[in-house]
């Protein structure tokens, strides 16, 4: 065997060992790559560590190694579903708080993963800005409660940006959940109880109305109802008590030796836990027939009979978690030099569309009232006549203030080039003049993760190629913009769709489908989507297996539901390509350059208060 000539390999490989001894794993497959980390079944990706091995980079990979391997160690995904809340901020704080408590337990257990760790934190939170952060509204409350947490559990200090994120909404926290964080300490160890405990935190902080329903009043209900049948059934006159009494005395039996099971496995060694609850969770008592397993949730809301051959690979990633700061950067000063000739047209365009909000919330006032702005323009008839009473005028609220719009694009590869540069600064004018104007705005793009099937391809080889399998690539949905986030702090963000290698496939259905669960999931009353898109939707790997309508009647059909529910007000642009055979509200454009028009004046036809001005912008019939 020749010796490596990269000095990097070495440490690479000692890594990988330690980490598999780490996450008790040893079937663990341990890679690197430029790519974002991440753990996906058995399979760990870490930073990449290059020939000059840095002291950044190689304390950057062990601490990521570690914390995954704490989290393959500590955490069980059956009990971490169980009480998973549904909405989306209390499920980020869900996750927050589990992942803080996963390292905080191996930095007890094993006190050498704490360093590393830090050293990965400080990284991302640099990395992330969190050190500039002024106010806690520009700061991330999951990000600051996981810090918490694991600044509390273990004592130690946390590095500067996170620590500064942790201090900006420490006195919120305390304040509301003071009491829930006494209790920390005594139940880290049972990933069941600190569940339990992170629910009552979600519900201290205000987000009590996404938890759901709470997991063990379910099954207390159920075993209410059990028991009610139970004694139905029981029949008064029977003459059975010798035998139920020798029931009770074996059931007695059987529960005292379960209890000192469960005592001698109280002394088996944390290796062991993640593989102990699975195991208990899948024994079924003496005598009782296995229960039918329940039927698998549908993909699609849209269609129950579409299908996914796998979902795990599947991605919903932030723009500045695919590319380093310094990248987006310099995509984004590469974007804007694209585009210099025709910003001045857009922001032209979005000018005129700013205008016209305004022109309307100017506009909205109520006259002749006893309190309220004393109108100057009719103060000339107290003037005239001093016995007039004053008159005062009151602003109303306009229809667009409590408003959301989201911006779906398509991020294929027939996108690459101007079609894609031209969408993404249309976008972040667009977003920064609606803001402007007080409506929330969110920018998403939709590919895949591989050209012709990824690893859900791989999948289904190794499976023997099982007939019509259904979608069968990996999707990447990205968030460019979410719709709580600034401007100014995401405009770098869409620099991101110039990367190389970044457009693949487009599967517009699911995309759609996600776009509009988060949206309906917002709080603002009125809910715009706006779709941009030059193609049909399209997946080789798909489609070579499946029937050539798969992906385009899954398309039909959630635009069919999602029209139909009328929670989302739809409407798409095709840049070449003819969408109102998809879409009831939608505009074809021939040229990419007339996308800035099309998108500005879509926009000002929704917010037109004139219906007949609105139908003919929207390209709609009039009702008769």
């Amino acid at each position: 065997m020749t010796q490596s000539d990269n000095p990097a390999d070495a440490f690479k490989k000692a890594l990988s060992e330690a980490t598999k001894v780490l996450a008790n794993d040893p079937d663990l497959n341990v890679s690197y790559s430029v790519d974002p980390a991440g753990l996906s079944g058995d399979a760990m990706r870490l930073p990449q560590v290059s020939r000059r091995m840095t002291r950044d980079e190689v304390m950057l990979a062990r601490g990521t190694a570690d914390a995954m391997a704490l989290n393959r160690r500590y955490h069980n995904g059956q009990t971490h579903a169980r009480y998973t809340p549904q909405g989306e901020m209390a499920r980020e704080l869900y996750e927050a708080m589990e992942t803080a408590r996963c390292e905080a337990v191996g930095a007890r257990d094993m006190p050498g993963t704490a360093g590393n760790i830090d050293a990965k934190i400080a990284h991302d939170a640099m990395r992330k800005g969190y050190d500039q952060v002024k106010q806690a509204a520009d700061a991330p409350l999951a990000v600051a409660a996981g810090y918490l947490i694991r600044h509390l559990a273990t004592g130690r200090d946390l590095p500067s940006g996170a620590a500064n994120v942790m201090e900006l909404w420490r006195p919120f926290i305390e304040e509301q959940a003071g009491g829930t964080l006494e209790d920390l300490d005594s139940i880290l160890d049972s990933q069941a109880d600190f569940a339990k405990f992170a629910r009552k935190m979600i519900k201290d902080l205000g987000y009590g109305d996404q938890l759901g329903q709470d997991p063990d009043q379910i099954d207390d209900d159920q075993d209410d109802t059990a028991e009610e049948g139970g004694e139905e059934e029981q029949d008064p006159d029977s003459t059975g008590d010798d035998n139920t009494e020798e029931e009770e005395t074996e059931g007695s039996a059987e529960q005292s030796q379960e209890e000192q099971q469960d005592a001698s496995q109280a002394q088996v060694s944390m290796d062991e836990m993640a593989d102990q609850e699975m195991g208990e969770e899948a024994e079924m008592p003496d005598g009782e027939a296995p229960m039918e397993p329940p039927a698998p949730q549908p993909v699609s809301d849209a269609d129950p009979d579409y299908l996914v051959y796998q979902t795990e690979h599947d991605e919903e990633i932030r723009a500045e978690d695919l590319a380093e700061p310094v990248e987006l950067e310099r995509l984004r000063a590469y974007l804007d030099q694209q585009l210099e000739p025709l910003k001045g047209a857009v922001s032209r365009l979005a000018n005129k569309l700013q205008r016209r909000l305004q022109a309307q919330q100017n506009r909205s006032w109520e006259f002749d009232l006893e309190e309220g702005t004393l109108d100057a323009g009719r103060l000339a008839r107290v003037v005239a006549n001093p016995t007039t009473p004053l008159s005062f005028k009151v602003e109303k609220d306009t229809e667009f203030r409590d408003t959301c719009v989201t911006l779906l694009l398509d991020n294929s590869g027939s996108m690459r080039g101007r079609p894609i540069s031209i969408a993404a600064i249309c976008a972040d004018v667009l977003a920064r003049t609606l803001e402007r104007c007080n409506v929330k705005v969110e920018i998403l793009g939709f590919t895949t993760r591989a050209w012709k099937g990824g690893q859900a391809r791989e999948a289904w080889l190794n499976d023997g190629r099982p007939q019509q399998p259904g979608r069968l690539n990996d999707l990447r949905h990205i968030i460019y913009k979410s719709g709580d986030t600034p401007w100014r702090r995401a405009r770098p963000n869409l620099g991101l769709m110039m990367k190389e290698g970044l457009l693949k496939e487009n599967i517009d259905g699911e995309a759609l489908e996600w776009a509009h669960r988060r949206m309906v999931a917002r709080p603002e009353a009125r809910k715009i989507l706006m779709v941009i898109s030059d193609g049909a939707p399209v997946d080789d790997s798909t489609l070579s297996v499946n029937p050539a309508n798969f992906l385009e009647k899954h398309l039909r059909d959630v635009i069919e539901m999602v029209e139909k529910r009328r929670a989302v007000e739809l409407l798409a642009i095709g840049i070449g390509h003819d969408v109102t055979r998809y879409y009831d509200r939608a505009v074809t454009i021939t040229d990419v350059e007339q996308l800035a028009g099309a998108m500005t004046e879509q926009l000002a036809a929704l917010f037109d208060s004139d219906p007949r001005a609105r139908a003919r912008v929207m390209g709609m019939k009039r009702a008769s």
